[in-house]
C-alpha cells in the first residue's frame, strides 16, 4: 500500500481529486496509487495539509473497546461511537467499502483487515463489545447424530464450518467479550426452515454461555424507509437487558426529509448529485425513457398475472420500500415522483446516506469516494444509523454495569 494511497484515503479524496490538488493529471495520481511510481514529497506533505485533525475526543480514554466485523462502511460503528465505545479492530473484505470506510473514519491507528477468514483470533486486540451484520448461510447439520453415536465432539466449530458465522462465534469464544450485537435480514428465523437460527441461538447461548435477547425491528420510525432487520444482543454474564423494551419513536418522517430542495440540507463540495447546494436532484438521476416504458410495461404485465411485481413511485410524503443492493440497476423499488407527464428518478447517493441515516442534520455529511453503483451497492447493504444508536443507548447502562464488575482488570485504552 503506498504512502498516497494511504493519505488520500485519510484526506478522503478519490485518485483523480488528489492528483490534481498536487498539480498532477489523473494518469500520474494512478501511478502513485499503484506504487509505480514515488510522488514528490512536495505531494505528500499537501495531502497531510488536507487531512482533517482529529477530533479533539480521540484523545480522551473510551468508555469500552469494540471491533467491526462484516464493517461495511460502518453503520454499527457509528452507533457505538455516540455512546463513548472506540473501536479497535475493523475487517471488511470488499475494497470499495474500504474506500468509503477509511475516508470517513481516517485516524484510525489500526488497518483494516480483509477477509475476516484469514484473520487468527489470537491477532484480534483486546475488547469489550464486538459487532457484526454476518452475511445470511445455511448450516450444515448432517453428522451430528452420526458423531453422538461415536462419542465424537461436534461443538460449533463443527455445526457451523465453511460459514461466516463461525467467525464470530470462533471470536466470541476466545475473546469472551462482555456483550455482541449481532445483525442480519429479518428471514434469518426462518432461512433453511429455521435450522439457521436454531444452530446461532444454540452456540450462542449453549456452546458459548451467552444470554441473548432478538428483536426484529423497523426503520421506519426513525427514517422514510421500511426496513426490517433482526438484531440479537448478547451478555456474558446474567442481566435484565430486552430488545423487547428498545423504545421506538413516534415520529414518522417522510421522504420531504431527505430529497434534495426540500430538505435544508447543504451539498457538500465536490459533488454533482443536485443542481446547486440547494437546488433540485441533478438531470442525470432521471431515468431514460426506454427505461421508464419498459418498468411500466413489466409492472402492467404483472398485474394482468395478478402479481404485484413493479415499481414504487413514491413522492415527498411518502415512506420508500427497503433500499437494496441492486438499486444501482434501474433504480425501480424506490422511484421519485417529479410531477405529472415527467419521468421519474432514482434517489442520489447523497439521498442514500440520509435515507439511512448516515447524514443527519447537525452533522458533517458522510464522505462518498466512489461511483455510484458502488455507493448504492454500498448504502443498499448497510444498517439504518438511528437504529443502531438506539440500540447502542439501550445497551449501555447493562453493558456499563458488566464492565464494572471487571474493574480494576479491564484497562480501557
Amino acid at each position: 500500500m503506498s504512502d498516497f494511497h494511504t493519505l488520500r484515503l485519510q484526506a478522503g479524496l478519490s485518485v483523480a481529486e488528489a492528483a490534481e490538488l498536487a498539480g498532477y493529471d489523473e494518469r500520474t495520481g494512478y501511478r502513485w496509487e499503484r506504487g509505480e511510481a514515488k510522488p514528490r514529497k512536495a505531494v505528500l506533505e499537501v495531502l497531510r495539509a488536507h487531512t482533517p485533525t482529529p477530533p479533539e475526543d480521540l484523545s480522551k480514554p473510551a468508555a469500552f473497546r469494540f471491533i467491526d466485523l462484516f464493517a461495511g462502511i460502518g453503520g454499527l460503528r457509528r452507533g457505538f461511537e455516540s455512546i463513548g465505545g472506540r473501536c479497535v479492530f475493523t475487517s471488511e473484505w470488499d475494497k470499495f467499502s474500504q474506500i468509503t470506510y477509511q475516508a470517513n473514519f481516517p485516524h484510525d491507528p489500526h488497518p483494516i483487515a480483509g477477509d475476516i477468514r484469514n484473520v487468527a483470533e489470537a491477532d484480534i486486540p483486546e475488547f469489550d463489545v464486538l459487532l457484526a451484520g454476518f452475511p445470511c448461510q445455511p448450516f450444515s447439520l448432517a453428522g451430528v447424530s452420526k458423531k453422538n453415536s461415536l462419542n465424537r465432539a461436534h461443538g460449533f466449530a463443527d455445526e457451523t464450518q465453511g460459514t461466516l458465522f463461525f467467525d464470530v462465534a470462533r471470536i466470541i469464544a476466545h475473546h469472551r467479550p462482555a456483550a455482541f450485537l449481532l445483525e442480519n435480514v429479518k428471514n434469518l428465523t426462518s432461512h433453511d426452515k429455521g435450522r439457521t437460527f436454531e444452530v446461532i441461538k444454540e452456540v450462542l447461548q449453549e456452546r458459548l454461555g451467552y444470554h441473548i435477547s432478538y428483536r426484529t425491528v423497523d426503520g421506519r420510525a426513525w427514517t422514510p424507509q421500511h426496513r426490517e432487520r433482526i438484531f440479537i444482543v448478547g451478555f456474558r454474564d446474567p442481566t435484565t437487558f430486552s430488545m423487547l423494551d428498545l423504545p421506538i419513536p413516534d415520529e414518522k418522517p417522510t421522504l420531504a426529509s431527505i430529497l434534495h430542495g426540500a430538505n435544508g440540507y447543504e451539498t457538500p463540495p465536490m459533488e454533482d448529485y443536485s443542481e446547486g447546494s440547494q437546488g433540485p436532484a441533478a438531470a442525470k438521476y432521471t431515468l431514460s425513457q426506454h427505461l421508464w416504458t419498459y418498468l411500466q410495461n413489466y409492472a402492467e404485465k404483472h398485474r394482468l398475472k395478478g402479481n404485484g411485481f413493479g415499481f414504487g413511485l413514491v413522492g415527498p410524503q411518502d415512506v420508500a420500500r427497503t433500499l437494496s443492493a441492486r438499486y444501482h440497476k434501474d433504480g425501480s423499488e424506490i422511484l421519485i415522483d417529479q410531477g405529472k407527464g415527467k419521468i421519474p428518478r432514482r434517489l442520489t447517493p447523497r439521498e442514500c446516506a440520509r435515507l439511512m441515516g448516515f447524514d443527519q442534520p447537525g452533522r458533517p455529511p458522510m464522505k462518498i469516494r466512489v461511483s455510484d453503483t458502488q455507493a448504492y451497492r454500498q448504502f443498499g447493504n448497510a444498517v439504518v444509523v438511528p437504529v443502531i444508536e438506539a440500540i447502542a443507548k439501550h445497551m449501555e447502562p447493562h453493558l456499563m454495569t458488566a464492565l464494572a464488575r471487571q474493574e480494576p482488570e479491564r484497562e480501557v485504552a
